[in-house]
Order: C-alpha cells, then sequence, then structure tokens
C-alpha cells in the first residue's frame, strides 16, 4: 500500500466542525475541485458492546443530540457530497428514521444492515444499485466508507481521501501506533513484538471507486463477510487495488467507550464557544464598551464579529449562536425579544444550543431603576 505520511499533525481548529469550509487560500472551492458524484457509506448496526450500556452508542445523546447526527451533518454540510446511507440493526430502523426526521437531515437514505460488519456495509453499496424497495441512488464515481461514531473529520481531509480514491482506486487514512503490538503464545507467554515504527494503526475514512469496492465485496468469501474488519485489504485481495494511505489528523478518534461521549461533547463545546456576535448599539459609551470586549475576547482566540443591530439581519444570526447584547437602556430587551423570536422561527436551536448574553451599563441600569421607581409612585 502506498503511504502518504504529510498530512498535518496539527490541533484541530474546532471552528471547522460547525462552518463549512470556503476552498482553499486560491479562493477555489471544493465543489470546483471535485466535479464527480460522492456519497457515503455510514455502517451503524452494531451493538456497542463495550460501551457498557443498553442504548448502541451511535443513538447515544449529548447535547440533546444523538451521536449519529453529529456524523451525519459532518458530511451533510459539505456541498460536493450528494449522498449518504446509514446502515442500521433492523430493530434501529425506524428510530434512525427519526433522528433524521427530528434533525432535519435532507441527504440521507437509511438501509438495513447484515449480521456482521462487512455485511453491513455491502448492504448499504447495493443501495445504489436496482432493489425491489423502490428506485436505486445515483451511483457515485467515488464512496466514503466511515464510521458512524466518528463524528470530527474535516472537510479538507475528505477531499485529499476523495481524490487519492479517484486516483488510485481506493485510499485511508492511517495514524501512527500508540503502543507496541506484541504476539503472545497459546499459554499466554510473549510471542514477539513487531517493530512500531514500520506499522501504521488504519482509521476512517476510506475511500473507493465505486466500482472497484462493490466489486470486491461480490467477489470475497464468507469467511471475509464473517470475520474480516478492512475494506482495503478486500479492494486489494479482490480487485488487485493498491491503498494510497494518507496520514490523518488526531481527531479521527472513535467514540467507543463512555468518556469518549463526554470527551466529543467538550469538542463540541469548544467549538461553540470560539465565535459569537456582539451587538453594541450607536450610543458612544456602549459602542466603546463592544470594542473592548471585542479586543479582550479576540485575545482568547475568539471570533467576534460586532454590529450596531440585529434587527433584520436574518444572515447574522444564523452565523453563530453566541451572541451578546450590550445595552444602555431597556429598550434593547424589545430588540432581544425580535431576535429570539427570529431564531425560534428558523429552528436555530435545533442542533446546537443557543446563548444571548444582555450586558447593560450602569448608566442604563440607572435609568431602568428610575424607572421603575417612578412606575412604581403611580
Amino acid at each position: 500500500m502506498d503511504l502518504d505520511s504529510k498530512a498535518s499533525d496539527r490541533p484541530l481548529d474546532p471552528r471547522c466542525l460547525l462552518t463549512p469550509e470556503a476552498g482553499n487560500s486560491e479562493g477555489k472551492t471544493f465543489q470546483d475541485t471535485v466535479g464527480f458524484p460522492v456519497a457515503v457509506v455510514l455502517p451503524a448496526a452494531g451493538c456497542g458492546e463495550r460501551m457498557g450500556l443498553s442504548t448502541p452508542k451511535q443513538f447515544c445523546t449529548f447535547l440533546n443530540r444523538p451521536l449519529i447526527s453529529y456524523t451525519i451533518e459532518t458530511f451533510e454540510r459539505i456541498s460536493w457530497i450528494r449522498t449518504i446511507v446509514v446502515v442500521v440493526a433492523k430493530e434501529s430502523y425506524d428510530q434512525m428514521l427519526q433522528v433524521i426526521h427530528s434533525f432535519h437531515h435532507t441527504k440521507v437514505k437509511v438501509v438495513e444492515g447484515g449480521t456482521t460488519r462487512h455485511r453491513s456495509i455491502f448492504n448499504g453499496l447495493q443501495a445504489f444499485h436496482e432493489s425491489t424497495e423502490g428506485p436505486s441512488l445515483i451511483r457515485p464515481k467515488v464512496v466514503i466508507i466511515h464510521d458512524a461514531v466518528r463524528p470530527f473529520v474535516e472537510e479538507d481531509f475528505l477531499l485529499k481521501i476523495t481524490l487519492a480514491a479517484k486516483e488510485q482506486g481506493a485510499s485511508g487514512a492511517i495514524r501512527p501506533l500508540v503502543s507496541t503490538v506484541i504476539a503472545t503464545t497459546s499459554e499466554g507467554y510473549l510471542d514477539h513484538s513487531l517493530e512500531r515504527a514500520k506499522y501504521r494503526a488504519s482509521e476512517m475514512p476510506q475511500g473507493f471507486l465505486y466500482d472497484i469496492i462493490y466489486q470486491a465485496y461480490q467477489r470475497c468469501s464468507e469467511f471475509d463477510f464473517e470475520f474480516g474488519t478492512e475494506c482495503l485489504h478486500l479492494a486489494l485481495q479482490y480487485s488487485g487495488t493498491n491503498a494510497k494511505l494518507i496520514e490523518g489528523p488526531p481527531t479521527l478518534w472513535k467514540v467507543t467507550y463512555k468518556r469518549d461521549l463526554a470527551a466529543a461533547e467538550s469538542v463540541i463545546k469548544e467549538a461553540l464557544s470560539l465565535s459569537a456576535c456582539l451587538i453594541s448599539g450607536t450610543i458612544a459609551e456602549t459602542v466603546a464598551l463592544a470594542s473592548h470586549l471585542q479586543k479582550n475576547l479576540a485575545a482568547n482566540s475568539m471570533t467576534v464579529d460586532v454590529y450596531q443591530s440585529a434587527t433584520g439581519n436574518n444572515e447574522l444570526l444564523s452565523k453563530t449562536r453566541n451572541f451578546i447584547q450590550i445595552s444602555a437602556s431597556e429598550e434593547s430587551l424589545l430588540e432581544i425579544s425580535e431576535m429570539v423570536k427570529v431564531l425560534e422561527e428558523k429552528n436555530h436551536a435545533l442542533l446546537y444550543p443557543v446563548v444571548i448574553v444582555w450586558v447593560v451599563t450602569f448608566c442604563g441600569l440607572k435609568g431602568i431603576w428610575k424607572k421603575e421607581n417612578t412606575d412604581t409612585a403611580f
């Protein structure tokens, strides 16, 4: 397998999880780069035994959403991905349909999985062929196979996987091994260890020319279906396609244990906390305070856009989920009420929580206190 280890090992900027990438530094969009149909297959039929919960991990919730919804959103927000096939266990079929309906996912097709991972993936691939259940989906040039419980993958890395798959026939993400791999004897003693520098951990996502991976699944053995776990191996063994391996970022981790759910929630919260909309009003005092607050937040790596008013600016309201309204009187409460109304109408809090902070200057508080006391006197 061809190895490409040039991928950056930089930490993830969480903002990329919430905002689609616009394109590269030369102004060329990713949509322009991908001029062919791309689809995704998400196997999600597992029971999540290692999680130790009665609910399969892909349906475990944090921030009021199931994990699989975050993964779907990762792909759905990418314009050049046309279709997402989610493969679930028969008993989870209706639950998955409910998730799609509740969180307004629009690119998703749900199919029933098989008894093993490879059987489920094959079922997902077959959704692009004619079936008795209805018309088939548009057959993609490249199909990306990804785990439903790996919600954090960046668009630029998906682009690398996709283009490499188109060029080479198959591609896959890898990561350096963290621990040394050893082999044991049947009696439980050390047999030998592997030289860690020579090996890599196979990760997701993996990309394939659709015809190559479909052919591999048509040709593979019952043993492969029952015990195999590596799609790249099937492409090599049954289609003669040697995959291009691309070292991915450290965020390609898989939610496996209970603690991973807490870690995933933490990543989302960090992403949400890195941007805000600051509404300054037009009074000199509040404008000056807004400028000072913007500088302080920027010093803490927070992106803050300042506007005089949010009224009538629906595009502004859709850009972030944190709002800071600075006021010198109680009249701004009307503007906040209007903002809340617009956010509710747009269902803006459906995918992520919305925070509104109302800051009233000292002079504004004195005015409100004086008005309240005057009203009481009457």
